[in-house]
């Protein structure tokens, strides 16, 4: 019996330096590297990736950093999207239309949920950086197809 119980703290262990092997070190804000945002999203974004990735099935952490005024028109994702602010203030409203007068103003420590297939649209009021925490594959669909920047 005791030998039984040493090789499953043996295989524990085993298990548990694969998953350090496995993971991602640390990085502290400053060390983040960003890049402009990808096109299916409205110029003038920053995009960093931290976990994951975010073309193929699974997991994915990205951070959006927008502009003062920056806008992402009404959309949805076929997944669940979860927003935590980092800093700034985004606002994120539901609806089929960007409507500045309407959503809900979060600052950081912020957070907000969109279901799958709800559409929502979101804008920034002073420079505002976001994290999102997604299921692969990420995909976006504007509620108005004119408003997708990568058709432009």
């Amino acid at each position: 019996m005791r030998h039984h119980a040493l090789s499953v703290v043996a295989s524990l262990l085993a298990a548990n330096g694969a998953l350090a092997d496995d993971m991602k070190m640390p990085v502290n804000a400053s060390q983040i590297k960003w890049e402009p945002a990808p096109p299916v999203l409205p110029k003038g974004a920053e995009f960093a990736l931290l976990a994951g990735d975010p073309s193929k099935d699974g997991p994915y952490v990205i951070r959006l950093k927008m502009p003062t005024g920056y806008k992402i028109p009404a959309h949805n994702h076929p997944t669940v999207e979860t927003v935590t602010v980092i800093s700034g203030k985004f606002h994120i409203g539901m609806g089929d239309k960007l409507d500045l007068k309407k959503g809900v103003r979060l600052t950081a420590g912020g957070y907000a949920e969109a279901p799958a297939k709800m559409n929502h649209y979101a804008w920034a009021t002073g420079p505002t950086v976001v994290q999102v925490h997604g299921q692969g594959p990420f995909a976006i669909t504007y509620v108005n197809p004119a408003d997708d920047p990568s058709r432009k």
